[in-house]
């Protein structure tokens, strides 16, 4: 049986991310884009980092960054991965040494995601989310996702999926991962755990019906 793997975003509370952690998720994104209401800062990330489970993969997430900023969580977090949702070109996201995601707005049609592929060589996996083009991602915002076009890397689903959607997105879909933040929680930053385990178990069900 293939596993879709599950990466949950926006953490800001360490019992968030401890809980996240038991349910098994892969990874944890946490996110220093400057509009985010889920913006970390410096004295946040100590008590996070520690929270965080051996195995599970640190995501840090960025829209338009100046350098030495990336270079700074980089220190402090210490992450596994980097997701830019910016303008960033692809010499800037792999000029820090760590593999990255880049994050396409599906908003406009699948051809950004093509157009993606080519302008990102280096990037590791394509996010592909709801949002419009030029807007910040983590909106909530679907698309249509029998729209996915084939990239030749790892895809990870977001917008707008939630416990009550997730199974028919990666029916339609068949992503590597999915990613979610406003759909288990109960207000910005704050996940709510029954939605936290829906979602992880509404996940394991779509794969056993894929078997």
């Amino acid at each position: 049986m293939s596993r879709t793997r599950i990466k949950f975003c926006g953490l800001t509370r360490p019992g968030d991310v401890r809980l996240a952690c038991e349910l098994g998720v892969d990874a944890l994104g946490f996110v220093f884009a400057k509009d985010s209401p889920r913006r970390l800062l410096p004295q946040h990330l100590a008590g996070l980092r520690a929270a965080v489970s051996p195995l599970v993969d640190i995501v840090a997430l960025f829209m338009d960054p100046v350098g030495s900023e990336v270079s700074s969580v980089i220190r402090a977090l210490k992450p596994t991965l980097l997701q830019f949702h910016g303008n960033e070109n692809d010499v800037f996201c792999r000029s820090f040494g760590l593999p990255f995601i880049k994050s396409v707005a599906m908003g406009g049609g699948s051809e950004d995601a093509v157009t993606a592929r080519k302008r990102y060589p280096s990037a590791t996996a394509f996010l592909l989310d709801g949002h419009a083009s030029g807007q910040p991602g983590g909106r909530g915002e679907p698309f249509d996702w029998s729209r996915v076009p084939p990239l030749g890397k790892p895809v990870f689903l977001a917008g707008g999926l939630n416990p009550g959607n997730v199974g028919k997105a990666i029916n339609l879909a068949r992503p590597y991962a999915v990613d979610v933040s406003s759909g288990i929680e109960s207000a910005p930053g704050r996940k709510d755990g029954e939605k936290m385990q829906q979602f992880v178990d509404e996940v394991a069900r779509a794969d056993r019906n894929q078997e």
